[in-house]
């Protein structure tokens, strides 16, 4: 029997903050935050509960699914030192069957059943999980979630599996040049404090030294669960249709029996200043992994979390991040030695914790910058001269308020993710609001943090492929190269430190909304877009908002031009202009950034797509720049040449990655008249000028055909006036000829290939395979019952090829549409120290052997629950404005227009039978179906200790920076029995069929 306990409401709170700010809107936004409680079960459990219940009669209120997320007050700061990564590990282990639900994988099936997902992740001193599911089912689904912090199983025959699947997650995250600066940086710290631990967890860690030291595994993950998996370090977080009454008694039936121990949360905040050591303000030189030139300034500062209110780094990053005219990047931008300028603080465990907060400066620099980087250093110096003006504080705040108050609905699982980590950092009243607002202005608290910014306390990681073959040290987790230099460098930067006339502090912000009205529908309302303009120059689609009702709109346009496809050397041509174009307008436009309006240009297959969106009061001001700027393009021999070179870098860095690589290759061979990466690599290496990039700017803008969608707080006659600026400013003639959005796709044999190239990244132990079904150009009831079959296959494929297998972390079946024709695939990244690719194919076959076998066996029943699990996804109103905006603009982007395709859908799948669905499955695995496998393998790397070693020799031998300006293709292994091998592209499709062009209409 449970005493009562009090109920403290968020409401009050929250609507005296609105008050506070002036808003007149409160129930409104009290609406849009729904109806919030937090209170603790008592005695045994103490967990702090934050409940948010979707109860309501507003006819505006969008359906989602439940969530629910617990956040437990421990992570890796808390790994013994005998078993790095253990907190990881055991975020993992948890799911992995109950007392109460026995099944190791059952909560994910269970899960994918009923439409949900989950998720985890461990930080330094929290670990989050978090799930969502379909509301009838969010009951059942809380208690099964809620066995893992009651009884977990964690049996010890899935320790050793499990133990690969974090092995696995650490060997993907290797190559991230951003993991790896973190582990070096952590390596820094002074010795005994936690910032030094290897977090990750991998192999060496919690399988092998532990056996070789007699550690009992499953003993230790047992008693680290017993300790810190305790009710009063937990918070959670619970988002439901119910009514809250219902939600706070589910929750006390449910959540009422997770232990307590009463033992003392692990508290590191008496081991302040762990970077307090000689080795910390050094200039660190580092070879990445991928070719970027980039340099990192770090100070290591007292905690800042007590300061959430004033956020002092929040306002020192708005200043330094500043690219507007006056700003750091401005002056280096302007001298061609940097490309990017990122500063604060990411408020990640890793940069803000108990024990200290991080305020790093990162800056991407080009080949003349990296060689100026003391002078780059120096373009900084301004950070330490920085003042606390009121009128910048005031102008951030308003428009972090302004976002805040009308701010859209996020996903149910985004959110209460979100609740149940704030509800461990600040006080009640501050739990919705304590990461999003400013709330007071204190000059003494921003210019203490000011203070402790200067040369002397900083940290220097100089990135290069430079540094190559200079670097002896090694890091000792992720291998990075490094090496250290002492303080003359120190002495150059602090030389002479003053402000330069070019830097100031920002002028008053022009794209600021001060007008937030609702506007009338000047036409009759419609649920879906309606063209409103069309001519043979463009067309315009429109929907005014009248459901989530907020002052923000979305306007896109896609500028579809025929020169684009005409070569290799004219798509890199393309990707130039559009960057050039994005760093022209980076200062003008930077304003509007800072207001919240937002923009983007993407270089698309076929045309410039340029997307913006914002309140919509100033959103024309920026849409207009963007088209003016577009109009009067320009590019200087320096800005160039800047680009150029970071081009090819961009290129490179994704041509070294295992999965971008195998999708490249993939589509090369299935899209007719497709030009690859390697393609514009070439084309790029062989060098291009100026005047080639200006002349074909003006080829792109005389011939073009403009088609955009207006979405949100927008009139019809304000929409058609974006129409009319592009026509009346680009000056652009008529599309001669059609220009199809698409490519043409090769019909495949009905026989099975393969395709095996070499990883390009000679120093990453990842591969990846890909095994492709085509299926052809179907209709949209196909489409839907592919969905439906890969939506049954997603759970039976994690359990079969990671859980069981335990091939690799990342384990999935994809739904593939390519250009319109339909199929589907299923994918492993591995690593090639463990499995070969061809392995991994065999497994992969097995897997859908045995999972036919499952179909066949599929009883009615079960076939039904997953038609109506997809179905209500499929009606699942849209959370905000902008998953409708992206629907839409799917049917406009790819000319099809059928807005109505989710109603279609679902009419399709009340129609689909158990027989059609086995039928289909069987039609795809049969001796005529149409089989492309795609390895990605890195035979640098070899399976086998000494074998390894060897390798590990060749790379101090030569660079680890490998060619990528070809292919190189390996046979296929006689174990793939029946196999074709492709070992040349342009050859192997050369004589095959092709489908026409085809769009998903009916």
């Amino acid at each position: 029997m449970f005493l009562p306990v009090k109920i403290e409401f968020f409401l009050p709170t929250v609507a005296k903050a609105l008050a506070h700010r002036g808003s007149c809107d409160c129930w409104g936004f009290l609406f849009s935050l729904h109806c919030c409680c937090v209170f603790t079960l008592p005695y045994a459990s103490e967990v702090l509960y934050g409940l948010v219940s979707d109860d309501s009669d507003m006819p505006r209120y969008p359906v989602f699914q439940s969530a629910a997320a617990l956040c437990v007050g421990v992570g890796s700061f808390s790994d013994p030192s005998d078993l790095p990564g253990l907190a990881h590990f055991l975020e993992h282990m948890v799911f992995m069957g109950s007392e109460k639900y026995p099944s190791e994988n059952g909560f994910d099936a269970f899960l994918k059943k009923h439409g949900g997902s989950d998720n985890a992740s461990t930080d330094c001193e929290r670990t989050i999980f978090q799930f969502d599911i379909q509301r009838k089912n969010f009951k059942e689904a809380l208690d099964r979630w809620a066995q893992f912090f009651i009884c977990p199983l964690m049996i010890r025959d899935a320790i050793d599996r499990e133990v690969e699947a974090v092995d696995s997650e650490y060997q993907l995250a290797k190559p991230s040049d951003s993991h790896r600066k973190e582990m070096l940086f952590g390596s820094l710290a002074k010795p005994g404090h936690p910032m030094g631990k290897f977090c990750w967890g991998n192999a060496e860690t919690l399988k092998q030294e532990p056996k070789r030291m007699k550690i009992n595994v499953y003993k230790r993950l047992r008693a680290f669960w017993k300790k810190y998996y305790s009710a009063h370090y937990m918070t959670l977080a619970v988002q439901s249709k119910e009514k809250l009454d219902t939600l706070e008694e589910w929750v006390r039936e449910i959540f009422s029996k997770v232990p307590n121990n009463g033992l003392p949360k692990p508290d590191f905040s008496d081991m302040v200043d762990p970077f307090d050591t000689t080795a910390f303000s050094k200039l660190y030189r580092v070879v990445p992994v991928g070719k970027v030139h980039a340099l990192n300034i770090t100070w290591a500062l007292p905690p800042q979390e007590k300061y959430y209110r004033v956020k002092p780094l929040h306002y020192i990053s708005w200043l330094i991040g500043h690219e507007g005219t006056g700003s750091i990047l401005s002056v280096l931008r302007k001298k061609c030695w940097a490309v990017a300028l990122f500063g604060g603080n990411s408020e990640t465990g890793f940069d803000q914790n108990t024990t200290y907060s991080i305020f790093s400066i990162s800056i991407t620099l080009t080949d003349e910058g990296f060689q100026n980087f003391y002078k780059v250093n120096k373009s900084c110096n301004s950070l330490f001269l920085s003042v606390c003006a009121l009128r910048i504080y005031e102008e951030i705040q308003r428009i972090e308020a302004n976002e805040f108050h009308y701010q859209e609905q996020i996903d149910p699982i985004e959110y209460v993710e979100d609740i149940c980590e704030n509800m461990q950092l600040f006080p009640k009243e501050d739990f919705l609001t304590g990461d999003q607002l400013m709330f007071e202005f204190n000059p003494e608290v921003i210019s203490a943090a000011l203070s402790l910014l200067t040369p002397e306390k900083a940290n220097l990681m100089l990135l290069s492929p430079e540094h190559e073959g200079q670097c002896p040290l090694r890091e000792k987790w992720f291998g990075t190269q490094y090496n250290v230099e002492g303080q003359e460098w120190m002495e150059q930067w602090t030389r002479n430190l003053e402000l330069t006339a070019d830097l100031h502090l920002p002028a008053e912000n022009k794209f600021i909304a001060t007008d937030f009205t609702l506007k009338p529908s000047d036409c009759p309302d419609t649920e879906f877009p309606v063209r409103i303009a069309d001519s043979d120059r463009g067309c315009l689609w429109y929907k005014k908002d009248n459901k989530f009702k907020i002052p923000r709109a979305y306007v896109r346009f896609h500028l579809i031009s025929p020169v684009i496809q005409q070569s290799a050397k004219n798509v890199v041509l393309f990707d130039l202009l559009v960057n050039i174009l994005g760093h022209n307008l980076a200062e003008p436009a930077y304003e509007a950034e800072v207001a919240q309006l937002e923009y983007k240009l993407v270089a698309g297959e076929h045309g410039l797509v340029i997307k913006v969106k914002g309140f919509n009061h100033k959103l024309p001001l920026l849409f207009h720049l963007i088209i003016d700027h577009l109009a009067d393009f320009s590019a200087s021999s320096d800005v160039f040449s800047m680009f150029a070179e970071q081009l090819k870098k961009t290129y490179f860095n994704i041509l070294i990655k295992p999965e971008k690589l195998s999708k490249d290759v993939r589509l090369l061979i299935l899209e007719h008249s497709r030009w690859s990466m390697v393609d514009k690599y070439q084309a790029l290496t062989a060098g291009l000028t100026t005047e080639e990039l200006i002349e074909f700017s003006r080829s792109f803008r005389a011939e073009l055909f403009a088609e955009g969608l207006v979405q949100g707080n927008f009139s019809s006659a304000e929409s058609v006036q974006f129409l009319q600026y592009v026509t009346d400013k680009l000056q652009f003639s008529k599309l001669t000829a059609e220009v199809p959005v698409m490519f043409r796709v090769v019909e495949l044999p009905q026989k099975h290939h393969i395709c095996k190239v070499k990883s390009l990244n000679k120093g990453d132990a990842n591969s990846e395979v890909t095994v492709y079904y085509q299926s052809g150009p179907k209709a949209l009831r196909e489409h839907t019952l592919m969905e439906l079959l890969v939506m049954h296959m997603e759970e039976p494929c994690f359990d079969f090829l990671r859980t069981k297998e335990t091939l690799g972390y990342h384990v999935y079946p994809t739904c593939r549409n390519t250009s319109g024709v339909l199929g589907f695939s299923v994918t492993v990244e591995t690593q090639a120290t463990k499995f070969n690719t061809e392995l991994v194919e065999l497994k992969i076959e097995e897997f859908l052997t045995s999972f036919g076998e499952k179909l066949n066996a599929l009883t009615e029943e079960a076939f039904n629950t997953q038609v109506t699990a997809l179905v209500k996804l499929k009606e699942c109103e849209d959370t905000h404005l902008g998953e409708e905006v992206d629907r839409n603009w799917a049917e406009v982007v790819t000319q099809q227009y059928v807005f109505d395709r989710l109603n279609r859908e679902i009419e399709a799948l009340k129609q689909m039978t158990r027989d059609e669905l086995v039928s289909w499955f069987k039609e795809h695995r049969g001796q005529s179906s149409r089989k492309l496998s795609v390895h990605v393998s890195n035979a640098f790397v070899f399976i086998g200790e000494k074998q390894e070693e060897k390798g590990k020799d060749e790379d101090l031998r030569s660079s680890a920076y490998g060619e990528v300006s070809k292919l190189s293709f390996l046979p296929a292994s006689p174990k793939v029995e029946g196999a074709i091998a492709i070992v040349d592209i342009p050859a192997f499709t050369e004589g095959l069929p092709l489908f026409p062009y085809h769009k998903i209409l009916k």
